[in-house]
């Protein structure tokens, strides 16, 4: 039989590790060539691993919620023949086996040295079950000295109720109090030697041998309850989650403080109207307001390379690309940052086709892991929720996030050779957090300042 490595993909330069979230398939369950077996997720977003062969599946190597690195192998597929779940089990050389040896310290004295003195495992033997464990599974469990029964009584929450390696490696780590010792393979001399500590507890040698087993449930994790009875209790989803560790891990890293400015941005508004249906028509793109501001941002980020930057401890990184980060909503309410890398290589056109694209993606769940990686900058859009400014939490290890507020129709004073007038402007708020640990007001603020110096003096005759 054929039997093929599915190994988790690369996923983009920057991503290294994704954590199983779901398993699509189960062993014994038949794949076709390019259908999905499992989910997975980066720190944001989530995303399919296809089967690169048609078969069985006979063999999980992880669980949901284990971490798992790019090139490693997750499944093993049958490619020939239908082979079903009970007949996947890998048959392996025989191999001596070193039983585990737990020892219990009972001296006040420091322990410099001690010899264990294990002895072979009698090899366990798990089909004569009705339950099915994978090789994986029952691989750890003969290691670690596990009977029949004592298998059997773990309550699993794979598929079906089925024990996955989590489960069976809570139910080591919580059945017995005693420090846990790493046997090593010793000579039949030193195996005769006395162990010169104060007690050691042998793990069990066959299964008659084996304490009576006890059902292994894990702790259930605290429900909040409601006080009236009608409250509805929400768990986050995965995603939110993490945006709240994120949060609240920012606050605890930077010292942010924020910088506002309002800028009038009449000309670009004028400039759009007068313009984004040609623009359209001729590129098939949708002209937004978001690529000009970015543009400009990527401009003024130029001009201020000490913004650019990162903090990794007590050393500042200067970035050498300028990779605009952008906020946008999720259909869920989520929170995602995909980004546009090599922003100030743009000109107005790949800019509108970066961020359309971006945007319609993460809308549609179809960002790439890649997609969010590698920003130096963010910048986020507050008045497309009507906001007229904000103060954004830094994503880090960067150290600004721009807030664009709701553009509004004002009254002005217009300043002219002729003098001062009322007029109605459009204008909006900037509003720039920075990190003071690395960034002062006067960069901060500098930096702000030249972005709205650039929106204003934007040029009404620019071409697309």
């Amino acid at each position: 039989m054929a039997r093929f490595e599915l190994k988790l993909p690369k996923m983009g330069e920057s991503v290294a590790e994704a954590t199983i979230t779901n398993w699509l398939k189960a062993v014994g369950d038949r794949i076709e060539m390019d259908e999905a077996v499992l989910e997975i997720a980066t720190d944001k977003v989530d995303s399919e691993v296809p089967s690169e062969v048609a078969g069985i599946l006979v063999e999980q190597l992880f669980g949901k919620d284990d971490l798992v690195q790019v090139g490693q192998t997750i499944a093993i597929i049958e490619t020939d023949g239908v082979v079903t779940a009970a007949s996947a089990t890998i048959e392996t050389p025989a191999a001596i086996e070193v039983a585990p040896v737990s020892v219990i310290l009972k001296t006040t004295e420091s322990v410099k040295d001690y010899v264990a003195a294990p002895t072979p495992a009698a090899s366990q033997d798990f089909s004569n079950s009705d339950k099915f464990f994978s090789p994986l599974v029952k691989n750890i469990a003969k290691e670690e000295g596990i009977s029949l029964a004592q298998l059997e009584s773990i309550s699993g929450s794979g598929n079906e109720g089925r024990v996955t390696k989590n489960d069976l490696l809570d139910y080591i780590a919580n059945r017995s109090k005693v420090v846990e010792a790493t046997p090593s393979v010793v000579s039949n001399s030193a195996a005769a030697a006395p162990v010169p500590v104060a007690t050691v507890q042998a793990a069990p040698q066959t299964p008659a041998a084996s304490p009576e087993p006890q059902p292994f449930n894990p702790a259930p994790k605290a429900v909040p309850v409601s006080i009236n009875g009608q409250d509805e209790i929400i768990e986050m989803d995965r995603m939110r989650k993490l945006i709240s560790g994120y949060m609240v891990a920012s606050l605890q890293t930077s010292a942010h403080v924020q910088s506002f400015i309002e800028v009038d941005v009449t000309t670009i508004w004028d400039w759009r109207e007068k313009n984004k249906n040609a623009f359209e028509k001729r590129e098939g793109e949708k002209l937004t307001f978001t690529p000009i501001f970015m543009e400009i941002v990527a401009k003024a980020l130029k001009d201020f390379p000490m913004m650019n930057i990162a903090v990794d401890g007590d050393y500042i990184i200067k970035k050498k690309n300028i990779n605009l980060g952008m906020a946008a909503a999720l259909p869920n309410g989520n929170l995602i940052v995909p980004v546009i890398k090599n922003a100030d290589q743009l000109n107005l056109l790949g800019m509108a086709k970066a961020v359309n694209d971006l945007g319609n993606r993460a809308k549609a769940g179809k960002l790439k892991p890649d997609d969010t990686q590698g920003g130096t900058y963010t910048v986020t859009n507050v008045g497309t929720f009507g906001s007229v400014f904000g103060t954004p939490i830094i994503n880090q290890p960067q150290v600004g996030i721009l807030a664009l507020g709701a553009i509004r129709k004002v009254p002005a004073v217009i300043e002219t050779p002729e003098g001062d007038f009322i007029g109605i402007r459009k204008k909006m708020f900037l509003s720039h957090s920075y990190d003071h640990r690395v960034v002062d007001g006067a960069l901060g603020g500098s930096f702000v300042k030249r972005v709205a110096e650039y929106m204003e003096a934007f040029d009404e005759n620019k071409s697309f």
